[in-house]
């Protein structure tokens, strides 16, 4: 996956997100759509480590190509 198609994908999670988070604050979301935020937030999470695994690669001289989509528990545990 080329690091364009890393950022579309952030876009359209992005998108979704914004949507789902205006009907939350409208007090219209269902449990389902509840859910999807978090499972949208994950992916989201995902989706910037890969990004940042290849840009790191690509850095030092590695194949970004290498980089690897690491599981929720890797990047939800994360401590900034």
């Amino acid at each position: 996956m080329a690091d364009e198609d890393i950022i579309q994908r952030i876009n359209d999670l992005a998108h979704e997100e914004h949507q789902l988070f205006e009907r939350e604050s409208e007090g219209q979301a269902s449990n389902a759509e509840r859910q999807r935020l978090q499972e949208i937030a994950v992916q989201l999470d995902q989706c910037y480590d890969l990004l940042h695994q290849r840009r790191a690669r690509r850095a030092a001289g590695l194949d970004p190509d290498d980089a690897s989509v690491r599981d929720a528990g890797t990047v939800e545990g994360y401590v900034g």
